[in-house]
């Protein structure tokens, strides 16, 4: 209460609170009607007196009001601000929600589909815009003073990461940079990062959710809290779902059991019953009424599945589910009708539309990358004023878009990551549950989730009661990178610049720790090097002897275990099919007959590690009937033919008569046969002279005759042992320094070898390469070397430039694609020629895909799609033909687009003129072509 200070400390508070309504935060505050938080606050400031920011705070905290005071400061200071985004999606509703706030002529957008007011000084972007202007040297780079990279935690990401590191390493000193990330366990670390590359770094971390999230477990009719209530940070489990966990698992039974009769199937049955009666996994309709009678719509569900999320909101039309009245419902037609006005009635029935808009106007709606960017707008539109209730989405959802709801909903806590089903990490269950909370809406949020069979309380207390998201960098070079590094910087200073890298830094942190195990593993060989001493001798030579002598019996030992492999896997190429042999050992031991060879020893076609067969695998009947196919490791010894049999054409080895009528001739014919043993040879060491010499020098060695010489013998095998983990350390050590240059290194030496690069010079082949960005710009530049391209079609154009962007969701290796007849075909062909070259030379440079550089296989798997689509045929026919979805044809059409456009740009650089023009102008004209209908009108990508 200011009556009771001083009149000393009443003006001193008069003075501050002066000095702070000077301030431009304090302007800034005044443009919301809500108070900021203290962690905002905090950032503002440190804002202000110029420094860097990174915020790390859980979604849906506020940090972007860090990021638009950014925005504020630029424009009162005279200068630019760029606002970066990971996806499209997050900067077309940026650019919304800033230009609403200052009107759209300081406001821009830049993202590759769309340009507007790119001369602005504010510009929303995404993040590859901005690495792209850097590289070009773009004239909009000058007076840049703020760049605000939000969902900065993309770096982690392990296609695009790169990207981010690059921008942050290569803008110029004087911008002052804004970094937002989500909640993570190293902001401490990725801050000093910042601070060493950028300059004064404040890392402001925010734990606290605005909107506080309750945990609750939905069984059957009930809905489970998931802690007990109590005081302290430590939160019990909530007992009684430990009790039903405990007593699912007493109660599961095994499915043999049912073989003991009908007592005990009527027994499984009342026990299934009483189950039942108490937990079981609703329904998705289920879910839904029970949220809304508890008051805890809107609500996302995620599941890990396309098909699944529309199969959801199916299932809650059949059963009747409506969460709109008739005004609702009305005003949801009107949105949606004037949202989807441009698409034409033909492409609206291809597309769904009508299913669609039946789910939306009784407030149900999937959402996933498969559907059409038309579309997730308007549910993404309609979910935000309230008139769409339930969405079931898939975790794409979760990566940033402003989507928050009273309610998230998990149905499983596994998911499919591209190579197998695996148990969600506590990063993305913080992810998925932070949308969970409307801030100024909700008093509270709830994370729901379902019980599945085989549920543990504990693991999921695990998920959501940890916080460990680590950033890791994915930061690799590229072709391109170095390219444009080198004309830029010259080879040694890009060299350095990438040592300044966050892969860099946190592989040098991590080398700290290994350099004190090996200080303390050093200090190990002195005290095990004293104790081995012989008064006798040098023990230590005498030590490295026996080694030797031990090392030569162990190879040894392994050439004639080799030789052996090699000589039954020799024995079984010779066999035929009706071959009598006996199987020398493992669980089909004995008599049998060959029905088939099997596949000969080599190797089949794969990827550079070409895919090795260990031996044959011949396909047997032994005398028991069983039709079983063998193993090299079945025939340790050489085998042979003992007799031979006809095997009749009517034979068929999955049936039982076959195979016991066959079985029974095989032992009739050759059951007396007995095979021959076969016999030892002498072993290789006792001829081996480098054996006989180690032997004869240990025994004349002086310590031979040492009374406690097994004694010092074993403290020298601790000595070999500790020096052969401290020499493994070292290489690890080595391995991870300068890890980040070596394969600079390696990508240089390519360049200059396919004349790219001539020491710090770029070429003319290099200058090309520059302007093409993506996964296999390489492959690109080279087919515009080779003029693989020309006299091409747009449309051809197309199918070819589809190649270099598309990636199927799933690997099938059953089916061929289709692909264009004619030139296309031939293009498409010579691309995989050149790649196959490419991919030679990066394995002689030790260039690896493993690491994440090098040049995939080009994927000829959208080539007719986009063949088809540019040459103007209908949607209906393009989506049937492609069996795609449209949200993923639209994706894939923009991809490609893209690449055009760079192509467009790269290929006059071929010859200066002439024959480079033909695919310049060909290739906008592709842009034009696929630029239609569906991927027009889609304003996300």
């Amino acid at each position: 209460m200011t009556e009771d200070l001083s009149p000393a400390e009443r003006y001193a508070a008069a003075r501050k609170r002066a000095a702070e309504q000077a301030t431009a935060l304090a302007d800034f505050r005044e443009m919301y009607d809500f108070g900021l938080d203290p962690f905002q606050i905090e950032a503002c400031q440190a804002l202000e007196t110029g420094k860097g920011v990174l915020v790390a705070a859980p979604t849906g905290s506020g940090k972007t009001i860090v990021g638009e005071f950014a925005v504020h400061l630029a424009l009162q200071q005279g200068k630019k601000c760029f606002y970066t985004t990971p996806i499209k999606a997050l900067s077309n509703q940026k650019y919304a929600d800033l230009a609403k706030r200052y009107g759209a002529e300081k406001v821009g957008l830049l993202t590759g589909d769309n340009s507007v007011n790119a001369d602005a000084p504010v510009v929303v972007m995404t993040t590859e815009v901005l690495r792209n202007m850097l590289y070009a040297g773009s004239q909009t780079l000058l007076g840049l003073g703020y760049v605000v990279m939000d969902e900065v935690h993309y770096l982690s990401d392990r296609f695009r990461g790169a990207v981010w590191e690059e921008v942050i390493i290569h803008l110029p000193e004087s911008v002052t940079l804004v970094s937002l990330s989500a909640t993570v366990s190293n902001a401490e670390e990725f801050g000093d990062w910042l601070d060493t590359v950028r300059g004064d770094t404040e890392v402001i971390v925010s734990e606290h959710r605005p909107v506080p999230l309750f945990q609750h477990v939905l069984a059957g009719r009930r809905m489970y809290d998931l802690f007990e209530e109590g005081e302290g940070r430590k939160k019990a489990v909530n007992p009684d779902l430990t009790r039903m966990a405990r007593m699912e698992a007493s109660r599961s039974y095994n499915p043999r059991e049912r073989r003991k009769g009908k007592m005990v199937r009527e027994a499984d049955r009342e026990r299934e019953r009483r189950q039942r009666s108490r937990i079981w996994t609703p329904g998705r309709p289920e879910v839904i009424e029970r949220l809304d009678s508890e008051g805890l719509l809107p609500a996302i569900t995620f599941i890990f599945s396309r098909a699944a999320c529309e199969a959801a909101v199916q299932q809650c039309l059949y059963a009747g589910l409506r969460l709109n009245d008739d005004e609702r419902r009305a005003r949801v037609r009107e949105i949606v009708e004037e949202r989807t006005a441009a698409i034409p009635d033909e492409d609206l029935h291809v597309l769904g539309y009508f299913e669609w808009l039946e789910g939306l106007e009784r407030g149900i709606a999937a959402h996933h990358a498969g559907m059409l960017p038309t579309f997730k707008e308007v549910v993404e539109e309609l979910f935000v004023r309230g008139l769409v209730k339930a969405v079931f989405a898939t975790e794409t959802l979760a990566l940033g878009i402003n989507m928050p709801a009273r309610s998230v909903v998990l149905e499983k806590l596994v998911k499919w990551n591209g190579e197998q089903h695996a148990d969600i990490t506590p990063g993305e269950y913080t992810q998925l549950t932070g949308r969970a909370g409307r801030r100024g809406i909700d008093v509270e949020g709830h994370a729901v989730v379902l019980w599945q069979r085989g549920f543990s309380p504990e693991h999921l207390a695990g998920l959501a009661g940890t916080r460990t998201y680590p950033l890791r960098s994915s930061f690799k070079p590229s072709y391109n990178m170095a390219v444009n590094l080198v004309e830029q910087f010259g080879r040694h200073r890009s060299r350095e610049l990438l040592e300044t890298s966050f892969a860099q830094f946190q592989a040098d942190k991590s080398v700290v720790g290994i350099s004190r195990q090996v200080q303390r593993n050093e200090e190990g060989l002195e005290g095990y090097k004293a104790s081995m001493t012989c008064h006798l001798g040098d023990f230590e030579e005498y030590a490295r002897l026996r080694r030797e002598l031990k090392d030569r019996e162990t190879d040894l030992a392994k050439q004639g275990a080799a030789q052996r492999r090699a000589a039954a896997a020799a024995a079984l190429e010779k066999l035929k099919p009706g071959d009598v042999i006996h199987v020398p050992s493992g669980k089909f031991a004995g008599l049998a007959l060959v029905l088939d060879p099997g596949i000969p020893a080599g190797r089949s076609n794969g990827h550079r590690g070409f895919e090795q067969h260990d031996g044959p695998r011949p396909l047997v009947l032994t005398a028991e009937r069983q039709v079983k196919r063998l193993a090299s490791i079945d025939f340790p010894v050489p085998v042979e033919a003992l007799d031979r049999m006809r095997i009749p054409k009517s034979f068929n080895a999955r049936s039982p008569q076959s195979r016991r009528d066959l079985a029974s001739a095989l032992r009739t014919k050759a059951g007396h046969i007995v095979p021959d043993r076969h016999r030892k040879g002498r072993a290789a060491a006792a001829d081996d002279r480098e054996i006989t010499r180690l032997r004869a020098e240990l025994r004349a060695h002086p310590c031979h005759g040492c009374d406690e010489r097994e004694d010092h013998a074993r403290w020298a095998e601790r000595y070999y042992r500790l020096r052969r983990d401290t020499q493994q350390l070292e290489r690890r050590i080595e391995g991870r320094t300068n890890t980040i240059a070596r394969t600079f290194d390696r990508i240089v030496a390519l360049l200059t070898e396919m004349d790219y690069l001539r020491g710090n010079e770029v070429t003319q082949n290099g200058k090309r390469l520059a302007r093409l960005y993506g996964e296999l710009d390489l492959l690109a530049s080279e087919c515009l070397r080779d003029g693989v391209w020309e006299g091409l079609s747009p449309a051809e154009l197309a199918a070819c430039v589809s190649a270099l962007v598309f990636e199927a969701r799933a690997a099938d290796d059953a089916l061929a694609p289709k692909l264009p007849s004619g030139k296309a075909k031939a293009a498409l062909g010579e691309m995989v020629r050149i790649w196959g070259r490419l991919d030679a030379l990066e394995e002689e440079f030790k260039i690896s895909q493993t690491e994440g550089v090098g040049q995939r296989e080009p994927d000829l798997g959208f080539a007719w799609a986009a063949h088809q689509w540019a040459s103007g045929k209908g949607l209906d026919e393009v989506l049937r033909e492609a069996d795609m979805p449209a949200g993923d044809f639209v994706r894939w059409c923009k991809q490609v687009i893209d690449v055009l456009g760079q192509i467009a740009a790269a290929a006059p650089s071929v010859s200066g003129a002439g024959d480079g023009n033909t695919v310049a102008k060909n290739a906008r004209k592709a842009v034009d072509a696929l630029r239609r209908g569906v991927v027009a009108y889609s304003s996300v990508g």
